[in-house]
């Protein structure tokens, strides 16, 4: 009996020291960096199972041996639910940290730029030949009530989330603007502010330019006088449908005759602001619409370099302009 019982004894032991020498592999496999030269971006679908997910990594090598990560769930207690979504995996990590990166949810983010000065209908455009984003945009927002800007996403993300998250951007950049904007400005309200911003967007391009031309039509609004802004002459004849194909937004360059056009959005008709916006604006426009540089301007125009010339009187207006045709002239 006693050389049965030592016998006994020395199996449990030899068992005992296998599983935890066992364990103790398992535990270093699970906590060895993964070999890799760059990071993967590696998308778990809805529905996936652990079984498929290790199979998979596997066949990656981003795994070593089957069955690790039930160990891991049911041994260690690990035991929370894959997420589906997309997941950036780097080199150094760890079977075990990408176990528990799964079960956290999505780390990757996608990014989209809507470049400042789009119309709603273009960015509804952009949105839409997005592959990577779902859903059907059906309606095409209020001009001007999107903010542009670089937006993060998911895969599979809605359409109407990014559209929802652009109009809550707006108002608090609006709402903050606002708060600050100069005292005894001719803007009597946001909307208003956002037509103005929507002008100075599409007027320049260079940043250290927006206040002065801010400058220039709030001086003109109190005045009295016509803003007389071609962007705003072109929002009539599209209605923000702007042409795409490298020629403009008419798909040709504005003629004298368009700026006859019978619309409220025609400021060499109408003085004032046009009724809406005639663009999104981004953020920097908007500051620049309630926070004017205080100048003496009255006019500008092309000065051949992507700025332009400021004037103070018609005169001096003119020979900028002669200069600018002179330079349009050269150019043809």
């Amino acid at each position: 009996m006693k050389a049965l019982l030592s016998i006994g004894l020395t199996l449990f032991a030899c068992v005992t020291l296998m599983l935890a020498a066992g364990l103790f592999y398992v535990m270093q496999e699970l906590q060895r960096p993964i070999e890799m030269p760059t990071p993967i971006v590696y998308e778990i679908e809805n529905g996936t199972t652990l079984g498929q997910l290790e199979h998979d990594l596997i066949q990656r090598e981003l795994l070593p041996y089957p069955h690790l990560y039930k160990f891991a769930a049911r041994v260690m207690g690990m035991n929370a639910p894959i997420m589906a979504g997309e997941y950036e995996i780097s080199p150094g990590m760890t079977p075990l940290a990408i176990l528990s990166l799964f079960q956290k949810g999505s780390n990757y983010q996608r990014f989209i730029t809507l470049r400042e000065g789009l119309t709603s209908y273009e960015i509804v455009q952009v949105l839409s030949e997005e592959d990577d984003l779902s859903g059907e945009i059906t309606e095409i927002p209020a001009e001007g009530s999107l903010l542009p800007e670089t937006y993060s996403y998911t895969k599979g993300e809605n359409r109407n989330n990014v559209i929802a998250r652009m109009q809550l951007a707006l108002q608090q950049t609006l709402d903050q603007a606002w708060e600050n904007r100069a005292d005894d400005l001719p803007i009597k309200s946001k909307e208003e502010a956002l037509v103005l911003a929507s002008i100075i967007e599409k007027e320049t391009a260079q940043p250290d330019e927006r206040e002065r031309v801010a400058g220039v039509f709030i001086n003109r609004l109190r005045r009295g006088m016509k803003l007389q802004t071609d962007p705003t002459v072109i929002y009539a004849l599209t209605m923000g449908e702007h042409e795409n194909e490298g020629r403009g937004p008419l798909g040709r360059r504005l003629l004298r005759k368009d700026l006859k056009v019978d619309s409220p959005y025609n400021t060499y008709l109408y003085e004032g602001l046009p009724p809406t916006p005639i663009a999104n604006a981004g953020a920097k426009a908007i500051q620049a619409a309630l926070q004017p540089e205080d100048n003496k301007y009255i006019f500008f125009v092309a000065d051949g370099t992507g700025g332009h010339s400021f004037a103070k009187t018609l005169d001096e207006h003119n020979r900028n302009v002669a200069k600018w045709r002179t330079i349009r002239n050269l150019n043809k």
